[in-house]
């Protein structure tokens, strides 16, 4: 089928995307435009921008050092342009300090931004500085401080009403809809409502909808998904056409000429637009998934067409976004919210999906009826389910030594994950450990700074970084490995939210070392199917490591363990069935 791609559409989305990143957080732009590149070529423009020591005042090296994962050298820059600014008092000068404080609150500073900010007179408070102001209030979770900020400029108008919109959709705003009285559904038919999706995605979030929607679709549902308006456009994919589709799966894009200004008109938007879509494929069944945004849009369209709707809760967001700001920002406006926007959407749907028992019990906990709750865990289906490749297959197609012993990962490189604490672990072994491996497969935020460590540890010779592997590649690296290895940080949105990629490792056959905490000690039979060690502590790693790697014979046994526990009912087409259930009850 020949795909239609709206070019004038993306080419106004594209622009305007830039456009509005420009203004909102330009820093944080070029580094999520340099996290887009290859693992190489990420690495060459870091180093290349770092070496720019006479332009730009010292911003363009400390980004380049931030590109190339090279925190310590970046902050030493910072410190060094301050230095020189904070004794030059002309216009330029202040300017700078701003840009200098946007650098600092990318590299998650928040309290060290403020005070170069707070160095600046207040005459010499430009448009530039009130919006850095307006991103560190934001960055805080402060809604109210940012739009103050903000607004306090008349050439920030465009970034304070995104911050209004932003505040507004936080405090409670529900969008509605005219009701739709003579809307007749198709029995049997959902439609998803997806934040992003295959093929232009392929995070553990796009992997876990395909799968449901085709194990949904072989038992009979004509099924489809939506994604949310400028996807993937928004994401750096110019040339997206208006539909794709992957293994029979329809993906239906939403990309008008023009977002919405600021979160509340973009989730009016997003409903006026799944209303469109809602009359052409006439779903009996709305399903979408976290974050709170997408249950606001689907809620509305629900009420308005009479049919019932699925939230499906795969994490905790609120959570997830305090994990990288430390323990004062459970204690912000944004956060409280957060969590109570995400509950008020849970109650509000018609029945609630979600992946295990511990965020079963933080749903319960939040006032959501156990009845109208349902777990469908992490799974796999084929080719995870068919016999996997041998380890000496795998090891000749990834170029790895056979007799290497070799432990790592195939995962989202994310501070939370904790995989700075396995290159420390690898690191603590190596020396009493000559064949020794680590292969760290996939790419994230994270990933430049797991190289700069692993050279500074000198062990970067026995680390493999291949970057983002395609899907249909990741079981080789699984089957390629000794031990697959969960390093969680210890954090409340760990402790609760399961991940997929252990789950793909036990069906491998391959001993999960994980760290204990409730989540994954749902997925991880301590000393059957793996070994659970004590969060956050490296020594506790390496042990668990050195034990299971002097001891062929208890992997093997554990690794076989670990396959009869997926077998047994972490299957894409065992979670099918609680699904065709839930939705022939809302239709009944």
């Amino acid at each position: 089928m020949k795909l239609r791609r709206p070019w004038a559409q993306n080419a106004a989305l594209t622009a305007q995307t830039v456009r509005e990143h420009i203004v909102d957080d330009p820093v944080q732009l070029a580094l999520q435009i340099s996290r887009r590149l290859p693992v190489q070529a990420r690495s060459a423009l870091g180093n290349g921008l770092a070496k720019i020591t006479n332009r730009g005042g010292g911003v363009l090296e400390t980004i380049g050092h931030a590109i190339a994962g090279d925190r310590e050298r970046a902050n030493q820059t910072l410190d060094d342009a301050v230095n020189v600014d904070v004794t030059d008092r002309r216009a330029r000068a202040s300017r700078r300090i701003a840009h200098l404080a946007d650098v600092a609150l990318s590299l998650g500073q928040p309290d060290r931004a403020q005070e170069m900010l707070a160095s600046v007179p207040r005459a010499e408070r430009k448009s530039v500085w009130f919006a850095v102001a307006s991103r560190i209030a934001l960055y805080r979770g402060d809604h109210g401080g940012a739009v103050e900020f903000a607004s306090r400029h008349p050439r920030n108008e465009s970034l304070a009403k995104r911050m209004f919109g932003e505040q507004q959709v936080f405090a409670g705003y529900v969008p509605e809809l005219p009701a739709e009285s003579s809307y007749i559904p198709r029995p049997g038919s959902v439609l998803h409502v997806l934040t992003n999706s295959a093929p232009h995605t392929s995070s553990g979030y796009a992997q876990r909808s395909h799968s449901i929607l085709k194990s949904v679709q072989q038992l009979g549902h004509e099924v489809a998904a939506v994604t949310r308006p400028g996807y993937p456009v928004q994401v750096g994919v110019p040339w997206a056409a208006g539909e794709d589709v992957v293994e029979d799966i329809r993906y239906i894009r939403l990309l008008p000429a023009t977002l919405g200004q600021g979160l509340k008109e973009r989730v009016d938007q997003h409903a006026r637009l799944l209303a469109e879509e809602v009359r052409k494929f006439r779903p009996a069944v709305l399903h979408t998934t976290t974050h709170f945004t997408n249950a606001l849009a689907v809620g509305a369209v629900a009420r308005a067409f009479g049919i019932p709707f699925v939230y499906e809760v795969r994490g905790q967001l609120a959570d997830t976004w305090a994990s990288t700001r430390g323990p004062e920002a459970l204690e912000s406006q944004r956060y409280r919210e957060f969590q109570a926007r995400e509950l008020d959407a849970a109650k509000a749907a018609d029945h609630v999906v979600t992946l295990g028992a511990m965020m079963k019990q933080r749903l319960i906990d939040g006032g959501v009826p156990e009845i109208n709750i349902s777990v469908c865990p992490n799974a796999v289906g084929v080719p995870f389910t068919d016999d996997p490749p041998g380890q000496a297959d795998a090891r000749a197609r990834l170029g790895i030594q056979p007799d290497a012993q070799v432990v790592g990962t195939v995962s989202s490189i994310v501070d939370y994950e904790g995989l700075d604490l396995l290159v420390r672990a690898v690191a603590k072994l190596a020396p009493t450990n000559p064949k020794l491996r680590l292969h760290i497969a996939g790419d994230g935020v994270a990933l430049p700074g797991l190289k700069v460590l692993a050279e500074r540890l000198g062990i970067a010779n026995i680390c493999e970084f291949p970057g983002r592997v395609q899907r249909p590649e990741a079981i080789w690296h699984h089957a390629a490995l000794d031990l697959f290895v969960v390093p969680r940080r210890d954090l409340s949105v760990t402790r609760s939210v399961t991940p997929m990629k252990s789950v793909e490792a036990s069906a491998v056959g391959r001993p999960v070392v994980a760290s204990n905490l409730p989540a994954l000690q749902e997925l991880v039979v301590d000393d059957e199917t793996g070994l659970l060690f004590e969060a956050e502590n490296v020594d506790a790693l390496a042990d668990a490591l050195s034990s299971l790697l002097a001891d062929p014979e208890r992997r093997a046994k554990m690794g076989a363990a670990a396959r009869e526990w997926v077998k047994d009912g972490r299957t894409w087409s065992a979670n099918a069935l609680t699904y065709e259930h839930v939705y022939r009850e809302l239709t009944r």
